[in-house]
């Protein structure tokens, strides 16, 4: 989770540091920002949208394209929502750690090439079911830090530099105003509605699967968290009981969770989505990670994603 720091794991930047951001020439787009994030745009503030410039876009994507290979990966699976092994019913980890897992063709790492100080890969994400089944969900605190991130690329199943479901690029970024105006962590979810990078093709969905959202989750359940470490070429999992941590909130215990999983899902029963790695304390400490509750503005926000204009 890059970038706040909170007890001794750094997992994301403060974004209130993000304020600092100015504008720059010399970029591609007259809307573009210059921030410690790298490239930025305003969007629309007021509603928490930005529908994302297709060059910069496909700038993105070939830059990230240009460093993967792009096809199979062995032994991807989906994994059980829960436990490592789909026959085995519902374990918690032990010893309570993430471990690497195999790759689920659901769940991705978040790519932002560039000029920011991130890793190649600076947070996780995963696709999650959608009528118009271009939907990918990660933390608001991956995609907008003083501004709504330009520069970013989907590789969904990701593994030691293999794309083997290709590069997806945002075409349109939704979150909350209250994130916009506050970096408020009770809203730190963000939808982006994608495409394929460097040509038309089948929806995402219909390429890797999707897992189903579950908004209001009944707490407590056992879930298990995926997401990639930034300095990592392989996904981290872990399970445990997914319990509440106030009305806002919901935290899973697991230790050695690093930095880049932000945004990466906390999944529970049949695939079902109850959470992504973000929220109090940027996502959590060395022991546990955090997510905001996906509760009725959660799901007013999946609404307002999927029925906007794709970009």
């Amino acid at each position: 989770m890059p970038g706040w720091t909170r007890g001794r794991t750094v997992r994301v930047l403060l974004p209130a540091v993000a304020c600092c951001a100015l504008v720059a020439g010399g970029f591609a787009h007259r809307a573009e920002l210059a921030s410690l994030f790298g490239p930025v745009a305003r969007g629309d503030a007021a509603r928490g949208s930005y529908a994302q410039d297709p060059g910069l876009a496909d700038r993105a994507g070939a830059d990230v394209r240009a460093t993967l290979r792009e096809g199979v990966a062995a032994g991807a699976r989906p994994l059980a929502a829960t436990g490592q092994d789909p026959a085995a019913g519902w374990r918690p980890s032990d010893p309570l750690e993430a471990r690497p897992v195999p790759t689920d063709p659901a769940i991705g790492a978040l790519f932002s090439p560039g000029s920011d100080w991130d890793g190649d890969h600076h947070c996780s994400g995963s696709v999650l079911h959608s009528p118009t089944g271009d939907l990918v969900v990660t933390a608001a605190h991956c995609v907008h830090q003083g501004g709504f991130r330009t520069n970013l690329a989907f590789v969904p199943g990701y593994r030691d530099g293999v794309a083997p479901y290709g590069v997806w690029v945002p075409t349109r970024i939704e979150v909350d105003p209250r994130w916009v105006r506050s970096a408020d962590p009770d809203h730190d979810v963000a939808f982006l509605r994608v495409r394929r990078a460097g040509g038309p093709g089948a929806p995402l969905e219909e390429v890797t699967g999707a897992l189903s959202p579950g908004f209001g989750p009944e707490l407590p359940a056992p879930s298990r968290l995926v997401g990639y470490p930034n300095d990592g070429e392989e996904p981290l999992g872990c399970a445990n009981t997914a319990v509440a941590a106030g009305a806002t909130q919901l935290r899973l215990d697991c230790a050695d969770v690093p930095n880049g999983t932000s945004g990466g899902p906390l999944v529970t029963g049949d695939r079902t989505l109850i959470g992504v790695i973000g929220g109090r304390d940027g996502g959590g400490d060395e022991e546990t990670s955090y997510s905001s509750h996906l509760g009725a503005d959660a799901r007013a926000l999946y609404e307002r994603a999927i029925t906007a204009p794709a970009g």
